[in-house]
């Protein structure tokens, strides 16, 4: 069939030949009607064009999309025959495959899988011809539509000739446009031309016109740098100038302050020469005082002696009297001071108080009032006239000072100075004030009015009563809590802005005010009320409250400074303001205390100025003269420096009578004339001093807040150092006098050096150091100078020019050369100290016409620049070629300078680090330097080591090694572990290497290097030779690698603690458990010893001191192996992680360990050894257990064999991040097993582990479980003991007959179960017939009908009543080990039956049989009975019939009981006489516990009937007689 899109595209060009038919057909057509048709007109010419002209693009159209569509379904159609020919292969190839295994099969005669592949090519051929039927299908369908893809081309081919034929009208049209095309293209270019030639025109005038503006501005900047280049000298050279002015400045500064320094030490040394004096003089008075005391001592107790006194006694009594004695002067002394004060205050109070009162009138009530001063006058008066009684406080103060003319007389006296007290420490509480608190309080019409009604603005009635009650409990200074949202406030209620109200520099009369806001702290709405101010401020103080402002108004009376606060009163507590109050009051200060004029020539004057800054609020008269002249500022008297001040008061009373001594007065007389001498020594100084230092302004005013400059001029008289002390004074008595220095140096040389002393610092041996040395001149002409060096350094420094001229008022620089030399602690002699390497050389300058010459000092530090290398010589000794060795040497710097170094031209096979050998070594440090030596091949080694300094000086050392060739080698030389847990294992793999591929050359035993002969080795053996107690295993540590082969070697890394520590921790562990248990001990002591009874404490008391409490001893080693556990697991806890390094040798020996003859050793050869270096970091466990106290291995103990125990252990993660957790697999058939495993265990989370342990057999099991981490692993050991119940039986053959024994009566037997095992077994007695499961086997066919001749039951007859025939007791408990246990068994029948029986089972642990016993018995109904003979009834009696009759009654209806005794008779031949047939009758007699009713002299008679059946019958009857003998 034809593919419907095939058919469209066939009927679709169909039609298009159509209508391409029925159009012209070619241009010759076309011509011939426009020929015939030119009548017409061009017009309709032309629009018959354009419609054949969209008619052909329509057409166009639709061949495109049918050759778009026919396109696409060709590509498919292609792309499905590519698929059907790569199906058609496959097949084909399994085709050939099945084919292949076909053969194969038929080979090996598999009909069955021949028959398969038979059915599969079947398949495969149908599918192939299927494949092959659809390719044909397609290609045809391909043809098809290709042929009409070509058909579709044609068509379009056509059409589009047509379309490229052009019309009249188009061709017309086109030259038109094309004409106009060319005129506008023609006038483009014209106008182009003609812009291209105007602007042209324009460059050629711009550019003439920028060549001038250039020219121009050319000019104008070369006059513009001519000019700034003048300016530019000129202040350069300005600057220059201020440059060497300001280099001038800095000198003269540098010069001061190093006079300033110098003077300073001069004066330190100085005062430490004073004080050392002085302290002689004191230790002399203290010698002389001591010695004094002694003799006076002695004599007095010499004197007690003589007269039979107590010595001891009066000469405590004396010291009393002295200390007494000292502490009365003392208090007089005090008072005396405290006098003096307190008049000062008086005197000042007194002219404050003329001053008010020329200003206003005392009040008439303030009069009557007792004043303070009025208290202090009487009590002065009372000290001075020796009267303590009370004076009338009515008096006024003029009458009380007329009336003690003594007090005016003191006041005469008391020294200006004890005036200026702090009047701050008299009490304010008991001043009055010269005016009342508030304006008017003192009128008699005065009213005070309170103010009651408040009332809130914009408050309720509510608001009213709550503000009303909160003013009641204010005023009644009440407070009450708040509690706002369950929480107390606790604090201060408000905060005040500012937090201290301070009233600066105030003054007396004046008002003050500050402004006080009040902020509420609590939570909720508070109150507050004014309390008011301290006692001392509320004749000053006024506060006003409003709205939470408090407004201070502060009325200054007095000159003085106060201080209080003020006190509210909120609804949570009290609360205070700080108040302050200061006056103004004058601080004054210099800036310095010592002006250094420095060096001036004799008739030049210098002026310095110094700076009194007064910081306070009042000011002041100064003046300012020196310190030895006096003035009437300057009237106070000095303080007196009082010796017995420091001693004691025994010292000061010994010292006293010590200096009335003849020897202490000389002693003092001597002093006296030295410091007589001293002193007019001092007035001669300061005489010269004053006619050089002065000062232009001698007094003046500072005000407050200013600051005054002091000009001080310095014209030197006479050479050599001036120094003065001046003083400023000051009219406000309260201001102490300052005083201040000024030094100054008066020379007559013109020529000095600003340096006296050069310092060249720290030089080096043979270096040269160069320095200037600047020399100033004051002379007013050139000067010829002749620099001049010590004929002792003249080889070691040189000063060039060695002659010069300085000009006048100049500077001149010489230039100075050191290069010192190793001769120079020799030549320079006395300069220059061996110990410190201390140079200090004079070098002189001579100055023409000058007697005095210039001198100054050079100083250096010499130092040597040598490097010392420690060992002078290295030998590396023998080193293989695969491994390097590392040798430590010793760089020491004996040099005082730090010096840079570097080891140069070093060998390829040769390192030095760190640093590579480079770097810096500190003055006289000893620097550890490795030195590497790594060999590249074997062969002797000979080289120098260099180390240059930065100086280019050289140091070598020597070294030596040869290198060795060894016949093995390993694959790593460095195994760096990775982070191992305690008690985990980390595994690391190399290869002992034997790299020669058969017998080669190499080297005999000892080190092969070039020079020696070789010989042949083959086999070779290597011994890692492990420290010991490491944690490494190596496995194999000995082996044998052939020639070209390797050895896999395993090196294990187990960090482990070490049993030392282990033993330490186990022991403190057991050390604090013993003191616990012993604190406990002594405390349950104490308290049975505090319930005692008061009667009977005593003598409990001398019985527990009699029996002495056991002394316990510590413990030297732990006890068991359980503390060792405990230790081992409180340090692996707290493990804090180490760091290890092994180096493990391996040595070679020719041959193979396996040839040794007996226990003979290889020669290993030192040489040829190889270094294996281990790098083991340890780390804490990241799980550990915390159970078990830590212990990793748990013992289930002895577990009976099929019985199951369960362990509990806590894992916690106590590293802190989260852990991945994998358990290792246990032997799925062994005793151990995982419960509950978990795959992740959070930081610091713990898990439960159950762990179970299940016995099949008797064995001692012990697995470990691996908790694996990606930090580690924790190996849980586990281990059990399986104990099988092993239970032994007095009973053989595991039977129990009870016999025959009377219905209704019973018999007992017992029997023993031993317990062999060492658990103790629990056992219960189970019977068959009371079993569960019987009841389903009863409903069975009876095994008689089965089997009649054989018996397979264990249970038998039963009692009729319903009860067990036998019974066991005990029926269960438990055994313990090695035990036994009796049994008894009762066997009680209620009929006659020979088939008694039943199973006894002992079952052990609920769960196993241990033993099956069956238990048999018959029953009789008489004591004699019958048996043998042929069985004629069967065991199971529940199809007989039960006798309802009783025991009185059954012999009379009881029948005879027949016997069948069958006799065989066999007679085999005839002519022998056959033996008879015999069977066997047993007979017999049951011992019962009833009584016989018979007499027991009868013997017993039973009869029976004997009938033979046969060829004859016959009947007998047999009687059966008994005796009864009663046993012993």
């Amino acid at each position: 069939e034809i593919d419907p899109k095939v058919q469209f595209a066939i009927d679709t060009l169909a039609d298009l030949e159509f209508e391409v038919g029925s159009l012209p057909e070619g241009p010759e057509s076309t011509s011939a009607s426009a020929e015939a048709c030119a009548t017409g007109g061009r017009r309709a010419a032309a629009v018959g064009d354009r419609i054949q002209e969209s008619q052909l693009r329509r057409h166009l159209y639709l061949l495109d999309r049918m050759q778009e569509e026919k396109d696409f379904f060709i590509q498919k159609t292609r792309e499905e025959l590519r698929t059907c020919r790569q199906r058609m292969d496959l097949l084909s190839k399994q085709q050939e495959t099945v084919a292949a295994e076909m053969a194969r099969e038929r080979e090996a005669s598999n009909t069955a899988a021949v028959g398969r592949l038979q059915a599969s090519s079947r398949r495969l051929h149908t599918e192939l011809e299927n494949e092959r039927d659809l390719q044909a299908k397609i290609t045809a369908m391909l043809k098809e539509n290709e042929n009409a893809m070509w058909h579709i081309e044609m068509e379009k081919g056509r059409f589009q000739d047509l379309l490229r034929q052009p019309s009249l009208e188009e061709t017309e049209a086109r030259g038109r446009h094309l004409q106009g095309l060319e005129a506008q293209r023609l006038l483009k270019e014209k106008e182009a031309m003609e812009k291209a030639e105007r602007n042209q025109r324009l460059r050629v005038g711009k550019s003439l016109h920028v060549q001038r503006e250039l020219g121009l501005e050319h000019q104008r900047r070369m006059e513009d740098a001519q000019r700034n280049h003048k300016v530019a000298i000129k202040f350069l050279k300005l600057s220059l100038g201020r440059a060497r002015e300001q280099e001038k400045k800095q000198e003269t500064e540098s010069r001061q302050h190093l006079k300033q320094r110098m003077d300073a030490v001069l004066a330190l040394k100085n005062s430490i020469t004073a004080n050392r004096e002085t302290l002689r003089k004191i230790q002399a008075w203290g010698r002389a005082r001591a010695a004094l005391s002694e003799q006076k001592a002695s004599a007095e107790k010499e004197a007690i002696l003589a007269q039979g006194g107590d010595a001891f006694k009066h000469l405590f009594h004396h010291r009393r009297r002295q200390h007494l004695e000292a502490q009365r002067r003392t208090f007089q002394e005090e008072q005396k001071l405290r006098k003096q004060e307190i008049v000062g205050r008086i005197l000042k109070e007194e002219a404050e108080e003329e001053n008010r009162k020329k200003k206003q009138q005392r009040p008439a009530r303030a009069a009557v009032r007792r004043t303070l001063r009025d208290k202090t006058w009487n009590y002065i008066a009372n000290i001075c006239t020796g009267k303590m009684a009370a004076v009338a406080t009515s008096l006024p103060l003029e009458a009380e000072a007329a009336a003690h003319p003594e007090t005016a007389l003191l006041l005469k006296v008391i020294s200006s100075e004890s005036v200026q007290g702090d009047p701050g420490t008299t009490s304010g509480e008991e001043e009055t004030l010269a005016e009342p608190e508030i304006p008017g309080l003192w009128q008699e019409d005065c009213e005070l009015k309170e103010d009651v009604g408040r009332k809130p603005v914009g408050g309720t009635k509510m608001d009213k009563d709550i503000l009303a009650r909160t003013v009641a409990q204010l005023r009644g200074r009440v407070i009450h809590k708040q509690v706002a949202s369950g929480r107390e406030f606790k604090g201060r209620p408000f905060n005040s802005k500012p937090q201290l109200v301070h009233f600066k520099d105030f003054e007396v009369g004046e008002v003050y005010k500050k402004k006080i806001t009040l902020v509420n702290a609590t939570y909720t709405i508070n109150y507050c009320s004014l309390v008011g101010v301290d006692e001392s401020l509320r004749d000053f103080v006024h506060i006003g409250l409003q709205q939470f402002v408090c407004l201070g108004c502060f009325i200054f009376q007095i000159n003085k400074d106060l201080e209080g606060s003020i006190s509210f009163l909120a609804q949570t507590g009290s609360f205070s303001v700080p108040l302050k109050c200061s006056t103004k009051k004058c601080s004054l200060s210099l800036d310095k205390e010592l002006i250094d004029f420095g060096s001036y020539v004799v008739g030049e004057t210098a002026s310095r100025t110094i700076t009194l800054t007064n910081v306070g609020g009042l000011g002041t008269k100064f003046k300012v003269l020196p310190a030895s002249e006096a003035c009437e500022m300057d009237e106070e008297p000095l303080p007196l420096l009082n010796i017995s001040s420091l001693l004691t008061s025994e010292d000061k009373s010994a010292c006293e009578k010590g200096l009335a001594s003849v020897s202490e007065q000389q002693l003092e007389g001597k002093t006296s004339l030295l410091d007589t001498q001293s002193r007019k020594e001092l007035e001669r100084m300061e005489g010269e001093l004053g006619t050089s230092l002065s000062t232009q302004t001698t007094e003046g005013e500072i005000g407050p807040f200013s600051s005054v400059r002091v000009p001080i001029v310095f014209t030197p008289v006479i050479p050599g150092e001036v120094q003065t002390k001046f003083k400023v004074m000051f009219k406000n008595p309260k201001c102490p006098t300052l005083y201040f220095r000024a030094t100054g140096v008066a020379i007559d040389v013109p020529v000095w050096v600003p340096k006296p002393n050069l310092d060249l610092k720290i030089c080096m041996y043979d270096r040269l150091y160069q320095d200037s040395v600047p020399i100033h001149t004051r002379s007013k002409v050139a000067l010829r100078l002749k620099f001049e060096v010590c004929k002792e350094l003249r080889g070691h420094v040189e000063l060039l020019p060695e002659t010069g001229y300085i000009q006048a008022h100049s500077t001149y620089s010489v230039q100075l050369k050191f290069l010192p030399r190793h001769s120079l602690p020799e030549d320079a002699g006395k300069y220059f100290d061996q110990e410190s390497r201390v140079l200090e050389a004079p070098m002189t300058i001579w100055v023409a016409d000058q007697m005095k010459p210039v001198g100054f000092t050079i100083q250096a530090i010499v130092t040597t620049s040598d490097l010392e290398l420690n060992p002078p010589e290295l030998d590396f000794g023998y080193c293989t070629i695969h491994q390097a060795l590392r040798t430590e040497i010793v760089l020491y710097n004996p040099s005082l300078l730090p010096q840079e170094f570097g080891f140069v031209g070093l060998p390829k096979f040769v390192d030095i680090q760190p640093n590579d050998g480079f770097g810096t070594i500190l003055p006289l440090e000893a620097l550890q330097l490795d030195v590497i030596f790594q060999p590249t091949k074997a062969k002797e080694y000979s080289f120098e080591l260099v180390c240059k300094s930065e100086v280019n000086r050289c140091f070598k050392m020597s070294c030596r090694a040869v290198g060795v060739h060894p016949p093995l080698e390993l694959s790593h030389y460095q195994i760096k572990f990775a982070a191992t847990p305690l008690y985990d294992t980390s595994v690391a793999r190399l290869y002992v290497l034997h790299s020669h591929p058969g017998v080669s050359s190499l080297p005999h035993s000892g080190p092969r290097t070039d020079s020696e002969e070789v010989s042949p080795v083959g086999a070779t053996t290597f011994e890692f030779l492990l420290p010991s107690d490491s944690p490494i295993t190596i496995s194999p540590l000995v082996g044998t690698v052939l020639p070209g082969k390797r050895c896999l070697v395993q090196v294990a890394f187990r960090p482990v603690l070490s049993h030392e520590r282990i033993h330490e921790e186990a022991l403190q562990i057991l050390n604090k458990e013993i003191q616990d248990k012993l604190v406990q001990r002594k405390e349950l002591w104490r308290q049975s010893l505090s319930v005692l009874r008061l009667r009977t404490r005593e003598r409990l008391l001398r019985a527990v001191a009699a029996s002495h409490p056991p002394q316990h001893t510590l413990p030297s080693s732990p006890s068991s192996p359980h503390d060792y556990q405990m230790a081992q697991a409180a340090l692996a806890r707290n493990f804090q992680g180490r760091f290890e390094k092994f180096v493990v040798p391996c040595v070679m020996a020719s041959g193979d360990v396996k040839d040794r003859k007996g226990s003979e050793p290889l020669t290993f050869s030192p040489h040829n050894t190889l270094y294996l270096e281990l790098w083991c970091p340890t780390v804490a466990p990241s799980i550990v257990v915390t159970s078990n106290k830590g212990k990793t291995t748990f013992h289930f103990g002895d577990i009976a064999v099929g019985h199951r125990s369960i362990k509990k252990v806590s894992l916690q993660n106590i590293s802190p991040d989260d852990l991945a957790v994998e358990f290792s697999v246990l032997n799925p058939n062994g005793p151990f097993s995982l419960l509950n495993p978990f795959s992740k265990l959070c930081a610091g989370e713990t898990q439960v582990l159950m762990l179970s342990f299940s016995p099949r057999e008797s064995i001692l099991a012990q697995e470990t479980l691996d908790v694996i981490s990606e930090k580690g692993t924790l190996t849980l050991t586990l281990t059990g003991m399986g104990v099988a119940s092993m239970v032994t039986c007095s009973i053989e053959g595991n039977v129990l007959n009870m016999g025959y024994v009377l219905a209704r009566e019973s018999v007992s037997s017992s029997f023993k179960l031993q317990n062999d095992s060492s658990l103790p077994i629990k056992f219960s007695m189970r019977l068959e017939s009371l079993s569960s499961t019987r009841a389903p086997a009863r409903q069975q066919l009876p095994q008689f009908l089965a089997t009649p001749t054989r018996r397979t039951d264990f249970v038998g007859t039963q009692n009729h009543s319903g009860q067990s025939v036998f019974s066991v007791l005990p029926v269960e408990g438990v055994m313990d080990p090695g035990k036994e246990q009796d049994f008894t068994v009762t066997f009680s029948p209620d009929h006659e039956s020979l088939y008694f029986s039943d199973r006894l089972q002992v079952v052990l642990f609920e769960k196993k049989i241990s033993h099956q016993i069956l238990l048999q018995g018959a029953a009789r109904e008489h004591a004699m009975f019958v048996e043998g003979g042929d069985p004629l009834d069967v065991p199971v009696e529940s199809l007989a019939v039960i006798s309802a009759l009783g025991p009185e009654h059954r012999e009379e209806a009881e029948e005879l009981k027949p016997i069948l005794v069958t006799l065989d008779y066999v007679q085999f031949d005839a002519d022998t006489p056959a033996p008879p047939a015999t069977r066997e009758l047993q007979v017999g007699c049951i011992r019962t516990t009833q009584l016989s009713p018979k007499k027991p002299d009868h013997p017993l008679m039973v009869s029976a009937l004997l009938q033979l059946r046969g060829d004859v019958k016959e009947t007998y009857k047999v009687i059966f007689v008994a005796n009864v003998v009663t046993g012993p």
